[in-house]
């Protein structure tokens, strides 16, 4: 069940859709490490590879979703990020912090973040041409710059009986440092048919194809000759039926197929090679009755999962669940959301996550919240079965995770305002982490008994008012604070793979002016994690509008910092990039 975002209760973050053209950005990857909270470690620009997690989880414990469709990986989530979705595309995105399985289900252990595409109310065309570089130059190939580029293109037409849209894009590039060239290409698809004044059919469709080369993304530093290349395909229709003026019913299927295909020598692909291919069918049907004392949702889910590996095997299970839910607004001044999600998996049997949501309104302005639930992750056929000596084995033996979480906040919101400010804490047991005892073991995944996380949250967005005409002034400022416990008395002396990446303390800030045609963007970002450096990061952007077009310069990393957000992964230094968009 939907609620307008000043009826939440839950600390919900969104990035709209003039963020997202504000923003010095040009891949959901990017956008996404603007936000309080998300801890976005990417291995590359241009959107080549990245791990998301929210609020000290692993990149594990969060659900990506499409317009509300899970796109799981059960191979492993380093590729959940690899979308078919233009941001040309996107109309806005949804960070959900926080359990969200009494919603979603297993694997929103810590949150879940939620890709809303566009939908177009008018007919039209656009296209959007960019390039960049940091003028530093490939002394292994010609001494020529490393250099990058895209294009993406839309069109849209809207009509009585539907509203359709499709958008492509294609980026290239030799990267920014010995073996990180890239190109991509994605193609988009989204429909709604009519049947009648109530009630439509909903189609969408999307596939990427992504290939770079992976110098110290995974296995440094002897990977550096390592490509990698992964292809994700997306597939959904839906009905939304108002059956009279209490009831509406919504089925959907949804098909998820993804190809991993990873070579560790690119120039011999006769060894060292993993090729894996995963499908994934996710059926649900969704209710919601309204009724005198509030709206009652119940839905049914069903999901299958196969692979077909190379050093994985061939795996399948199933998964069932079932969810209901109530809200109500009856009582005076408090707004209540309660209901629980019923799992059953074929490896790991039944789970219950039960959860709810409180908000008492203080004020106009001032609102209480708190929110309690519950969140379960089960392991992917990576952590279950990989077999890369000398690198990584999997443990069969793993058992899921599960969490209990609880936070409370207060919400201000005005016309110029919007803050929230809040307190979380999360006991998780079963934690899973990649760990050795020594540099000459593999990484393999082992339980640990109890990760108990204490977190302190502030974000807020201002409209500032300008004593000039023609002049808009917006300001944003988040802030972060975690403290991450892990104890098990019997896995004392193991080297992490992923628990010295874990923030400690997050800030960002932004500001966008727009004085006639000309607009200015400021952005910056620190991040101090358990054990790596410490980093503050600053990007602009500089636009000029002549409608129907814009020109943008781009300068992330203004000061040219060397930082590590993953792994043994240098990040980019300065880089200039300049853009032009066409759209009538």
């Amino acid at each position: 069940m939907q609620l307008p975002f000043t009826k939440q209760n839950r600390n919900i973050q969104i990035i709209d859709r003039q963020q997202i053209e504000a923003m010095p950005a040009r891949s959901i990857n990017e956008l996404l490490s603007h936000v309080g909270g998300v801890d976005l470690r990417q291995r590359g620009p241009f959107g080549t590879q990245a791990d998301v997690s929210i609020d000290g989880g692993s990149f594990e414990q969060t659900l990506i979703l499409v317009n509300g469709i899970k796109v799981l990986d059960a191979q492993t989530a380093h590729n959940s990020l690899n979308l078919p979705i233009p941001t040309d595309a996107i109309e806005r995105i949804e960070i959900i912090r926080g359990p969200a399985a009494r919603i979603y289900g297993i694997n929103s252990l810590t949150g879940a973040i939620n890709i809303v595409t566009r939908k177009p109310a008018t007919s039209g065309i656009s296209a959007h041409v960019y390039t960049g570089s940091g003028f530093k130059r490939d002394t292994a190939n010609n001494d020529i710059l490393f250099n990058g580029r895209g294009i993406q293109f839309g069109g849209t037409w809207a009509g009585r009986a539907g509203r359709h849209s499709l958008y492509g894009s294609h980026e290239s590039g030799n990267g920014y440092r010995y073996n990180t060239a890239f190109r991509n290409n994605k193609v988009f698809y989204q429909g709604d048919v009519a049947t009648n004044s109530t009630d439509a059919v909903s189609l969408m469709g999307g596939y990427v194809s992504n290939g770079f080369g992976a110098n110290g993304f995974y296995a440094a530093p002897g990977d550096k000759e390592s490509r990698e290349v992964v292809q994700t395909v997306l597939a959904a229709i839906g009905y939304r039926s108002r059956l009279n003026d209490r009831l509406s019913l919504s089925p959907r299927v949804s098909y998820r197929y993804g190809y991993d295909d990873y070579r560790y020598f690119r120039h011999d692909l006769s060894r060292a090679r993993s090729q894996h291919h995963t499908h994934t069918i996710n059926t649900e049907v969704n209710a919601t009755l309204q009724t005198g004392a509030g709206d009652i949702g119940v839905g049914l889910e069903m999901r299958n999962e196969v692979i077909q590996s190379s050093n994985i095997g061939d795996h399948s299970r199933n998964n069932y669940g079932l969810y209901t839910e109530f809200k109500t607004e009856k009582i005076k001044r408090l707004l209540l959301s309660a209901g629980a999600y019923i799992n059953y998996n074929s490896d790991y049997g039944w789970q219950v996550f039960p959860g709810i949501d409180l908000g008492y309104e203080l004020s106009d302005r001032w609102k209480l919240v708190g929110h309690t639930g519950m969140g379960h992750r089960i392991p992917s056929f990576t952590d279950l079965y990989i077999d890369q000596r000398p690198g990584n084995i999997g443990n069969p033996l793993l058992q899921s995770e599960s969490a209990w979480h609880a936070e409370g906040g207060l919400k201000y919101a005005d016309n110029r305002l919007m803050a929230h400010i809040g307190y979380f804490y999360r006991n998780m047991n079963d934690f899973i982490d990649w760990v050795r005892t020594s540099t000459n073991e593999p990484w393999q995944p082992h339980n640990f008994q109890r990760n108990r996380t204490r977190g302190f949250t502030f974000s807020g967005n201002y409209r500032i008012a300008s004593p000039y005409e023609r002049t808009t002034w917006m300001a944003g400022l988040s802030y972060t604070w975690l403290s991450p416990e892990f104890e098990d008395s019997q896995n004392e002396g193991f080297l992490s793979k992923y628990v010295i990446e874990s923030l400690r303390h997050q800030a960002t800030v932004h500001v966008h002016v727009t004085s006639g045609k000309l607009s200015v963007t400021a952005a910056a970002r620190y991040n101090e994690r358990i054990s790596y450096k410490s980093y503050f990061l600053g990007d602009a952007r500089f636009g000029y509008r002549v409608n129907p077009v814009d020109i943008y310069l781009d300068v992330q990393n203004i000061f040219d910092i060397t930082y590590i957000e993953a792994s043994a992964v240098p990040m980019p230094g300065r880089w200039f990039s300049l853009g032009v968009k066409y759209g009538i």
